[in-house]
C-alpha cells in the first residue's frame, strides 16, 4: 500500500513527505484526527518509508517498496486489533504474578514499536514508557530510524511525565508518533515538544466513492448511510458493521417509539431482554447506546433548524419525522441525560435490560 493509495489528507501527506525529503523529519509527531481518520495507517507507512531497504519516489517525493524485509516485518503490525488481542492473550496465559509485571506491546520489527493502551484501564502506563527510554537511546538493530508509535493519548500522570523526559532530548535516531482524537488530552508541555499534523474528515461525496471502490458488496444507498455514519473517516467506513448497526437501530427505534407514542411496553420487553450479562451483551449495549445518540441527534435536526439534509440516518427518515412529531428539545436533552446514566449504570455492571426498561418508562413519564 503506497502513499497512492492513503485516501485524503493529500496536502498532509505532501508536507510530511517533503520534510522525510529533506531529512527534516521531526523527532516527536502528534497525529491528530478522528477515529478511523487514517492515524495508524499514516504512522506505518511513513516508519516504512524511514526504513525501506529499497525506497522509491513517487510524485517527486519519498515512498516505500512494500516488498522489502523491513517494509514486510512492519506491515505485519497493520492490523492492530488482532496484534492486540494477540498481545492480551499471551499475557493472560502467563502465571498470576507475571500478569501484573507484564505490559502490552505489539511488535513485528525489533525497531518499531506499538504502544497500545493497557487494560483494563485502557490507559498508556508507565512501564510502557519506562520500556522506551530503556531502547530509544541504542541505535536500531537493522532499521535506519527508531520507531515508536503511541496508539492512544490516554497516559496515565506518571506515564506522561516520563515521556516528557524523553521528548526533551530525544535521539537523532528515533521518531515518537503520538496518535490522538483530542490533542488537548495530552500535556501542553508534550505538544509543545511536538509537531501537531492534523488529518481532517473527508467529505461525504469522497467517502462514498471510497466506498464504491472498496464495498462493492454495499448498494448506493447503503454506502450513503455509512459515509453520513462515519463521520468522514474512511476507516471507520470500510470497517462498518452495517448488519450490526441496523439490528441495533431497530432495537433503538422501538425503545423511543415506546417512550413517545405507547404505554404499551411488551415489544419494548422482548427487545431489553436479549441484553444479556457478559462482554457480548456489553459490546451489543455499547452498540445501541450508540445507535440512541445518533437518532436523538437526528430528531434534533428536524425540531431545531429544519435542515433534516444533516441528519445522518437518510434511509429511516419518515420514521424519524414521525417521531420527531411527538418530540420537543426538553425530552430529547432529558433522554440524552438518562442515556448518560445507563452508561453509568453499565460501568457499575447493573442489569442491563433493567436499566433499558427504566430509560423507556422513564421517559414517557417525562413525555406526558
Amino acid at each position: 500500500m503506497p502513499f497512492s493509495d492513503f485516501h485524503g489528507n493529500s496536502d498532509v501527506l505532501h508536507r510530511l513527505r517533503e520534510m522525510l525529503a529533506r531529512q527534516h523529519f521531526p523527532q516527536a509527531v502528534i497525529l491528530a484526527g478522528p477515529a478511523g481518520s487514517g492515524k495508524y495507517t499514516l504512522a506505518l507507512m511513513l516508519a516504512k518509508t524511514m526504513n525501506c531497504r529499497a525506497p522509491t519516489v513517487t510524485g517527486g517525493l519519498p515512498d516505500f517498496c512494500g516488498k522489502c524485509s523491513n517494509c514486510t516485518r512492519i506491515a505485519q503490525s497493520e492490523d492492530l486489533e488482532s496484534r492486540f488481542a494477540e498481545a492480551v492473550e499471551a499475557r493472560d496465559n502467563l502465571r498470576e504474578a507475571d500478569k501484573k509485571e507484564t505490559r502490552l506491546f505489539v511488535q513485528t520489527h525489533p525497531d518499531v514499536l506499538v504502544v497500545p493502551p493497557d487494560p483494563p484501564q485502557m490507559m498508556i502506563k508507565v512501564d510502557q514508557v519506562r520500556r522506551v527510554i530503556e531502547t530509544i537511546y541504542f541505535r536500531p538493530a537493522e532499521a535506519k530510524e527508531r520507531v515508536y508509535i503511541f496508539s492512544d493519548s490516554a497516559f496515565m500522570k506518571e506515564a506522561a511525565n516520563s515521556l516528557l523526559k524523553v521528548l526533551e532530548e530525544p535521539p537523532e535516531f528515533a521518531t515518537i508518533f503520538l496518535l490522538t482524537e483530542n490533542p488537548g488530552e495530552l500535556l501542553p508541555t508534550i505538544r509543545s515538544r511536538s509537531m501537531t499534523v492534523t488529518l481532517n474528515a473527508l467529505r461525504g461525496e469522497e467517502v462514498e466513492l471510497y466506498l464504491a471502490k472498496h464495498r462493492p458488496d454495499w448498494t448506493a444507498k447503503q454506502r450513503s448511510l455509512v459515509a453520513r455514519l462515519s463521520e468522514g473517516a474512511v476507516g471507520r467506513a470500510r470497517r462498518f458493521d452495517l448488519a450490526a448497526y441496523t439490528a441495533a437501530r431497530q432495537h433503538a427505534l422501538v425503545i423511543l417509539k415506546s417512550a413517545l407514542n405507547t404505554s404499551d411496553h411488551s415489544e419494548l420487553f422482548k427487545v431489553t431482554e436479549t441484553y444479556r450479562a457478559g462482554a457480548e451483551g456489553r459490546d451489543k449495549t455499547d452498540n445501541l447506546l450508540r445507535t440512541l445518540y445518533s437518532l436523538l441527534q437526528d430528531l434534533v435536526m428536524f425540531l431545531g433548524s429544519g435542515t433534516p439534509e444533516l441528519m445522518r440516518n437518510t434511509d429511516i427518515e419518515g420514521e424519524l419525522r414521525k417521531l420527531a412529531e411527538s418530540a420537543d428539545f426538553e425530552w430529547i436533552a432529558s433522554a440524552a441525560d438518562r442515556l448518560a446514566e445507563v452508561e453509568r449504570g453499565m460501568r457499575r455492571n447493573l442489569l442491563r435490560s433493567l436499566s433499558l426498561d427504566a430509560f423507556a418508562v422513564a421517559l414517557e413519564k417525562t413525555g406526558t
